[in-house]
């Protein structure tokens, strides 16, 4: 991933070696990386067992949230891939009965939103 794709917040795919090191203390007992993503410092990471998104916070990236989503909760998702005048793409997650998206994350790229929606629906399907 070159530096200015991830300041222009491209998904770039990440490792998964790499992913699992990240996530060591994070992962379960036989939770394997099956697909990684990497936003400037945050992770789309899709295990075998969930979803899980990493938000590094504040100037460090000390703080960090891993926001954890099992397969079997998420409900409905949505892709909205850009267009000529709208140059972002959004991935919408919903929860259980949830009416808003529990999770809506944004691209400025299609590049990976199709291969993160495919990897989504296989997990979820």
């Amino acid at each position: 991933m070159g530096l200015f794709d991830g300041l222009k917040g491209n998904a770039t795919q990440h490792s998964n070696e790499e992913a699992e090191k990240q996530l060591s203390g994070v992962l379960t007992s036989g939770e394997e990386v099956d697909l990684a993503f990497k936003l400037v410092r945050d992770l789309i990471v899709f295990t075998n067992k969930r979803l899980i998104l990493v938000d590094k916070q504040g100037i460090t990236g000390k703080k960090i949230e891993y926001k954890s989503i099992p397969y079997r909760s998420i409900s409905r998702f949505s892709v909205e891939t850009s267009g000529h005048f709208d140059l972002d793409a959004e991935l919408n997650i919903w929860i259980s009965s949830g009416v808003e998206p529990a999770e809506s994350l944004q691209f400025k790229k299609d590049n990976n939103i199709i291969e993160i929606q495919q990897a989504l629906a296989s997990a979820v399907l």
